[in-house]
Formats: C-alpha cells, structure tokens, sequence
C-alpha cells in the first residue's frame, strides 16, 4: 500500500485513493464531497471514462440506428441535418447502460444474446483501458490543475475485470502503487436494500463471462425458455442477487490483498472531508 500506516496517510501532503464495491454504498458520494472540498481534489470517475473514451461511439451510433428506424429522422441524419450524441455525466450514466442492455427477447426490448455478449465484451475492455488510465489522470490533475488530491471512484464491476488473488494481476499491480484501494465493505441488510432497489428498476450491468453463460444456461433450463422467450428484467432481477453474492468474495480478496476496508455503515456517517480522513486511517495498521 502506498501508505503504510496512519501515520502516513495522515502526514500525506497528497492523498490518494480508490472506492470500491457494490453500486449503492457510497463511493459516487464521497467522490462528489472530496470533489466539493476546498482541498482540492480532483475526481476520476471510471465509468465516465468508459462512457466517453472507450464506448461514446457505439452509444452514439446505437442511438442512430434507432433513429434510423424513424423516416423523418432518418432523412434528418442522411442529409447531416441533426447530430445525435450521448449525453452522459458524471451523475447520469444512463446512455451506459443503455447501450449494455438485457438479454432476451426483443420483442420486449431486450437484445440476442450474441448481441449483448459483443456489448459485454466491449465493456470488459473498456473498463480494463479506463482502470489503466488513471495513473494518467493522478499526472494530468496535478501537472494541468494543480490539484494534490485525487479520488477514484470506480464501478462495482471492477471485481469482475481483475483477479485479485494474483500478485502480478497488471490492473491491480498499477492501482496500488499509486492509490490507496479502499473497499465499501455492505452488511447483509446493505444487499437486501440494493435487491429491493433493483427489483423496482432493473439496470443493466456488466458480468464476469463464466458467470453470465452458467446463469443464461440455468435460468432457462429452470423455466423451460428458449432464448427469445426470456423476459428481460425477469432475467437481470433473477441474476442480480447471485451476482452480489458472486463479487463478495472477489472485493474482499481485493482488500485483503491490495488494500484496506471500511464498512458502509461507517461511510453513511461521513459528512465532509476530516471524517472520512479518520476513517481511513481508522483502517490502516497502526
């Protein structure tokens, strides 16, 4: 770990970390306080960077073939008469996933499954890339802003895109020597809430390759679907609960070997920049 103990994260005149964990915890919101302290912390958000850099261009051109569908706006584009673009943030990552989608039967809006693998495997590469990128961004804040502190904030698929018992994984290797690899560690009741959360509004989202086929295969032998048949959202709420409990132990190998933990009811009770500094070092080896 870049800061071995308390006492150095506390004396750090640049301090530096990555949240990690289940989407729904805490790590968008700490990002955003640090982002708003007078500090001066500069604020990288990785799915912003996958949105933008690495899947702005199939966002967009998704949005044009659906748009191509409509006759008027199809003449609209032909002629470069309108321009269509993703509109994504830093606090709406909608077109994101969007773009990923659900499997299953399009006549319910959902996408072949040949289809949402290619998106899925876009994806993994995306985030690999935009995980990659932040050493570049720690250099850009500093050399460009001047800005001594930095914050990754991080989706929760980032268990999904490395492995965290390997001691030469390359992502991993480059985050911890250049930040401090915090994990939002959820109680059982944490989960319960983001399955109830979900199950009112299913969002697609990204999952391990092995994963996602053993799930395809099981859902459908279970309920006797061929593939068209799948109900989307029945299919992403059906998988959602086993995809947490699937990332638990990938997160807590990540901190166990590459960083430090924090529980998310600690994090519920952070209110500006000195409390969540405490808690960190709360953390870390005395």
């Amino acid at each position: 770990m870049i800061y071995a103990n308390r006492a150095e994260w506390l004396a750090a005149s640049r301090k530096r970390v990555l949240f990690f964990g289940m989407s729904g915890l805490g790590k968008t919101y700490l990002a955003n306080m640090l982002r708003a302290s007078p500090t001066g912390w500069f604020h990288y958000s990785v799915d912003y960077r996958i949105g933008t850099r690495y899947m702005g261009e199939y966002i967009a051109d998704n949005f044009k073939r659906e748009a191509m569908k409509n006759p008027f706006l199809a003449e609209l584009l032909l002629s470069d008469s309108v321009y269509i673009a993703s509109n994504i943030t830093f606090d709406n990552l909608a077109p994101l996933s969007t773009y990923l989608g659900k499997p299953g039967s399009e006549a319910k809006g959902g996408l072949t499954f040949e289809e949402y693998m290619i998106r899925q495997n876009q994806h993994r590469g995306a985030e690999q890339a935009a995980l990659m990128d932040t050493t570049y961004f720690i250099e850009r804040s500093q050399a460009i802003y001047g800005l001594p502190n930095f914050v990754c904030d991080c989706g929760g698929s980032i268990c999904e895109v490395v492995d965290p018992e390997n001691s030469a994984d390359p992502i991993m290797k480059e985050l911890s020597e250049h930040l401090l690899m915090v994990w939002i560690e959820g109680s059982a009741e944490h989960t319960d809430e983001l399955v109830r959360r979900f199950d009112r509004a299913p969002k697609p989202m990204y999952y391990q390759p092995a994963f996602l086929d053993k799930k395809w295969l099981q859902y459908r032998v279970e309920r006797g679907l061929r593939e068209d048949e799948v109900n989307p959202d029945d299919f992403i709420r059906w998988t959602y609960r086993q995809a947490l409990d699937h990332r638990q132990p990938r997160y807590a190998a990540m901190a166990r070997n590459w960083g430090i933990k924090v529980a998310a009811s600690d994090v519920a009770l952070v209110r500006d920049e000195k409390d969540l500094t405490s808690l960190i070092a709360s953390a870390l080896p005395a």
